[in-house]
């Protein structure tokens, strides 16, 4: 799960990190009262969970209350790189000497924390990867050891920072976040050094592990009773437990097990076809679960055509069957659906889709083509 901004920011003062004053709006209404707490000149920013808000238009600095009240007013209900905007972020306007960028993210291929950081701040990370890759700072923490005094000296060094204590602070903060919350990333960008000589996360972005629910389900309650960037199909996989991806295509994906379904999208595209989305319902699904992930796909407007791929190992073939016809009766619109059924109670399964009219196929190449060929006739 992804934290908005300023949510991110609360948690950074909570650790001692310093940022900006602010104060997030839900309304042009809020604005004079917003200006009079952070000052003016002030940063104007939407509050998205998508990358490059700078660059489409949403963070503007503004020097009067109505120049602030007109931005809000045009953000708020409007759209950003896809995203609806429904809060806005006004902050005090930051006297910027220097730009940094700083991380802490997992590197899974060496089970270990590690620290990214460059002198070039206010641009994604990738993008100076692939301008100047050795100016990417990195730093492996052993998680058995923990966070010392040496990393953040090396990155002192690294980074030319004269004092040593702002950074310590700060990197003791992101470690303690990650190890806190079971955050996937911690990342200011930018970290600024203002004319002062301070150090301030001038923007934040935070993500969760979301396997780490029951680990912080008061946490994740009030974030999911707030309306997120999740489509209507995202917030229903999500009651459901499904993992689910939306994608940009027009073949609804259902499989059991990552792998499984991510096979099948890879079939669909090697036949020319576009995956609306990934829907992995896991291995021992029942007939439930079934219907209410099958209800997700009849629902999205985008779906032409419908592919399961199921090999019932735990999962029953018949389970699966069941599932799909109530679906399909509870729903009351039919969309075009191509089934394959491998494994435990075939026959079973074959049976009861017969019966409802519903093709079946024992092959995934076939059924595949055949899933691709129904979406291009419409």
């Amino acid at each position: 799960m992804k934290l908005y901004e300023y949510e991110g920011k609360e948690i950074f003062a909570r650790y001692g990190i310093a940022i900006p004053k602010g104060r997030v709006v839900s309304s042009h209404s809020e604005v004079p009262e917003a200006i009079k707490y952070v000052g003016l000149p002030a940063v104007v920013k939407a509050q998205v969970l998508v990358g490059g808000r700078g660059k489409a238009g949403g963070v503007k600095i503004v020097n009067s209350v109505d120049e602030a009240i007109d931005r809000v007013k045009s953000m708020i209900g409007s759209s950003l790189r896809g995203a609806p905007v429904r809060k806005v972020l006004i902050e005090e306007a930051v006297d910027i000497d220097r730009e940094l960028y700083l991380s802490l993210t997992v590197d899974r291929s060496v089970r270990r924390y590690i620290i990214l950081a460059s002198r070039e701040g206010g641009v994604d990370i990738e993008e100076i990867a692939a301008r100047s890759p050795e100016s990417i700072v990195r730093i492996h923490i052993d998680p058995l050891i923990g966070l010392r005094d040496f990393h953040v000296r090396r990155l002192m060094y690294e980074l030319d920072l004269p004092e040593y204590g702002d950074l310590y602070n700060i990197v003791r903060g992101l470690y303690s976040i990650m190890l806190d919350l079971d955050a996937d990333l911690v990342e200011i960008n930018p970290l600024v050094i203002t004319r002062e000589g301070r150090l301030i996360a001038l923007d934040s972005k935070i993500t969760i592990d979301d396997n780490a629910y029951f680990r912080h389900q008061e946490f994740f309650d009030k974030l999911m009773s707030e309306e997120r960037d999740l489509t209507e199909e995202e917030i229903v996989a999500r009651k459901y437990g499904f993992s689910y991806v939306k994608l940009d295509g027009d073949i609804g994906i259902i499989g059991n097990g990552a792998g499984l379904t991510m096979a099948t999208m890879d079939l669909v595209r090697h036949f020319g076809g576009s995956p609306a989305n990934f829907l992995d319902i896991g291995g021992g699904a029942n007939r439930e679960r079934v219907k209410n992930a099958l209800s997700i796909l009849l629902n999205d407007r985008n779906v032409r055509a419908i592919f399961i791929n199921v090999y019932g190992g735990i999962t029953r073939c018949d389970e699966v069957a069941i599932g799909i016809v109530e679906a399909l009766k509870e729903h009351g619109t039919q969309k075009p659906m191509v089934v394959r059924l491998v494994g435990t109670e075939e026959e079973k399964g074959r049976q009861i889709l017969e019966e409802h009219g519903i093709k079946f196929y024992v092959s995934d190449e076939e059924a595949a083509k055949a899933v691709v060929e129904i979406a291009r006739r419409g």
